[in-house]
């Protein structure tokens, strides 16, 4: 079983709505994913404009891509390179360290996590 930053197994991130680019409700990655969506993110509408103004529209529902649209308080895997970009720009939405692989550790730091960390 894959773990988290924290060195558990690791946790669903979110089953609604459904994440995870496997669609299979946890952050986990494949070689096809080069965004790397394995940070389990709490996501705010601040973070959510951000995205937004960065190209990647995460409120807006895609029901073509089974998509229904995020709304602030939802939990979402993110790339790792948005929520370091947004943390930078102070807008990183928080983390839930049980859902976060741990091969985001790669990118950011634990207390960098924990800094923005969430309960799961």
């Amino acid at each position: 079983m894959a773990k988290n930053v924290l060195g558990t197994d690791l946790q669903a991130c979110s089953l609604v709505p459904l994440t995870g680019w496997f669609r299979d409700g946890c952050c986990r990655t494949g070689a096809d994913d080069e965004g790397l969506h394995i940070l389990c993110a709490q996501v705010t509408a601040e973070f959510l404009q951000f995205s937004k103004a960065r190209g990647n529209d995460l409120s807006t529902p895609h029901p073509e891509w089974d998509f229904p649209g995020l709304q602030p308080g939802d939990r979402w895997c993110l790339c790792v390179a948005r929520w370091n970009e947004a943390r930078a720009a102070g807008y990183a939405p928080p983390v839930v360290l049980e859902a976060t692989h741990m091969s985001v550790l790669e990118f950011a730091t634990l207390e960098e996590l924990r800094e923005h960390a969430v309960e799961a």
